[in-house]
């Protein structure tokens, strides 16, 4: 194939060895180039080579991530990218939207089409605290969280407590994640936890204002007293794990953080663990026995569902469909 060959998603999913949904989450998070022809997505061959080379692609999701904010994005798991629908930054009311950025939704979306009670579910692509905000103003329907507090050491019920208040609302453990810090191949700094940030010479950059994982971040140097904007490269913001892992492995920077599955995706890097975080669906109490949402319930307990995540790599599905808080 020469440098001008168009590809499909499946293609380009068949060629880098991935699911097609990681593919959707690629071009979604402006890491892999595509257009479109009518309603299909199209990929150039020289594009995808570029991303695997971690150049072009990752540059420009550097450059633009800084100019990203947390309005969401609203797209139908097809073979298709649809036009979103926002209206003033949020959703529309008229469809199911399930919240959150994980590639675990994409593939909860799918299956819910296909389920007996399940529907046609619409994504929005926001952060932890963005989520639980457009929930509470029932512009989504459902949400995604992996919130720290430090003060007591929990993940998202303390949150959900106090951004939906006097709204009832269960927890419901969707999965497990490893979270940690992004360096480069062989630790040259010789980093090992929280207590670097307090260096001088470590440069870092972090996810945006409101996921998960900044949240967790900003935690910890609040515990620590460490000054936020004593660390190099502090303001300096990505939307994507896998930006964020890339950029460390070109030498962009000494630090960053994200989970341990994008770790295993992006080659001269090694990943050091600090922490496991329990990443949730929190859903309110009038719904929850709705039929929509008993259709999540029984996917995420299902055989097929927990064996196609499996297959992805980097989630502990244990406490997987438990209902782990109330409010």
């Amino acid at each position: 194939m020469n440098e001008n060959t168009t590809l499909t998603t499946q293609e380009v999913a068949d060629m880098l060895k991935i699911a097609k949904n990681t593919v959707y989450e690629l071009i979604k998070r402006g890491e892999l180039n595509s257009y479109r022809v009518g309603k299909k997505v199209r990929i150039d061959l020289k594009d995808v080579e570029e991303y695997k080379n971690q150049t072009k692609s990752v540059k420009q999701s550097v450059k633009q991530s800084a100019k990203q904010s947390a309005v969401p994005i609203i797209e139908q798991e097809m073979d298709t990218i649809q036009e979103p629908h926002v209206v003033e930054g949020y959703p529309k009311q008229n469809g199911f939207v399930i919240c959150g950025q994980d590639i675990m939704l994409d593939i909860l979306s799918r299956h819910l089409q296909f389920h007996p009670k399940g529907v046609q579910a619409l994504r929005s692509y926001v952060g932890s605290y963005n989520g639980l905000y457009s929930l509470y103003h029932g512009n989504v329907q459902m949400a995604t969280a992996h919130l720290w507090d430090g003060d007591t050491g929990e993940y998202n019920t303390p949150y959900v407590k106090r951004m939906l208040p006097g709204v009832p609302a269960i927890i419901v453990n969707l999965a497990c994640r490893q979270q940690g810090f992004y360096v480069a191949k062989g630790n040259p700094k010789g980093i090992t936890g929280w207590a670097d940030l307090k260096r001088s010479d470590i440069s870092i950059i972090s996810r945006e204002k409101g996921s998960g994982t900044r949240i967790l971040l900003d935690e910890h140097l609040r515990l620590l007293n460490i000054a936020a904007g004593n660390i190099d490269g502090y303001h300096r913001e990505s939307t994507s794990h896998l930006a964020i892992a890339s950029l460390i492995a070109q030498g962009g920077a000494d630090l960053g953080m994200g989970n341990e599955k994008a770790a295993l995706q992006v080659n001269g890097i090694d990943f050091i663990p600090l922490q496991k975080e329990r990443y949730d669906l929190v859903i309110k109490k009038e719904d929850f026995w709705k039929e929509p949402f008993q259709a999540v319930l029984d996917i995420i307990k299902s055989t097929a569902f927990k064996k196609e995540i499996e297959g992805i790599g980097g989630y502990d599905l244990t406490q997987t469909g438990t209902i782990v808080g109330e409010t």
